[in-house]
């Protein structure tokens, strides 16, 4: 069964220069259960209604960093580090290629709305299973890809699967469009594993609706 499971930002870094409020409004970790490979996840970012994320990066300010506390992630011999690798045509051939753990902006798997690109990101710790970072580097799309627009106030970015462990944790940040056209970034937001799911249910709400003023 899948449960959704809205959590806030915490520790965002802020700059001079991108100080004014942004969309983003937290994340949404949605648990696809355990396949027999680990628990999967699916991480979404929340943002407002009209608006669109076009690149998910780190950089020396804020370096991006995807791991498992105390784990490791699940990676398919056929899959690859972000969803341009995962073709759905073959999950009936090779069902758990359906479970690898991979990064995307927008779109679940590889195809013709699929334009994500990637740059400055060296994959061989996380396709080993380790943690995923980098301080100079993105995965993104085009401002005309319409992957990048929010559905539903939500992005999708990345499907993990865990193998052990207490947990995702990371921190990110992004740049996109608002509602206007005009560029935003928000740095250095960062989520933590649940304590107890239905702990986080009951803040789920609260966690959901939080706004900068």
């Amino acid at each position: 069964m899948k449960t959704t499971i809205t959590m806030g930002a915490l520790g965002a870094i802020a700059l001079a220069t991108s100080a004014q409020a942004t969309p983003f409004q937290g994340f949404t970790i949605e648990s696809m259960g355990d396949m027999g490979y680990g628990e999967t996840v699916r991480l979404y970012a929340n943002i407002d209604s009209g608006t669109r994320i076009d690149a998910v990066f780190g950089n020396s300010a804020s370096a991006l960093s995807i791991s498992v506390d105390g784990g490791s992630f699940y990676q398919n011999a056929l899959g690859g580090p972000t969803s341009q690798s995962i073709n759905s045509a073959f999950f009936p051939l090779a069902p758990s290629l359906e479970w690898d753990s991979y990064v995307s902006i927008g779109e679940l798997y590889s195809g013709a709305n699929n334009n994500l690109l990637d740059i400055g990101i060296a994959w061989t710790s996380f396709e080993g299973g380790g943690e995923l970072a980098t301080d100079n580097g993105s995965w993104f799309v085009t401002p005309v890809d319409a992957q990048g627009a929010e559905v539903n106030g939500m992005v999708f970015i990345g499907q993990f699967t865990m193998v052990g462990g207490s947990g995702l944790i990371g921190q990110v940040s992004f740049q996109g469009k608002d509602a206007d056209g005009n560029t935003w970034q928000e740095l250095g937001v960062t989520w933590v594993p649940a304590p107890g799911a239905m702990a986080l249910l009951g803040l789920a709400g609260l966690a959901g609706r939080r706004r900068r003023r």
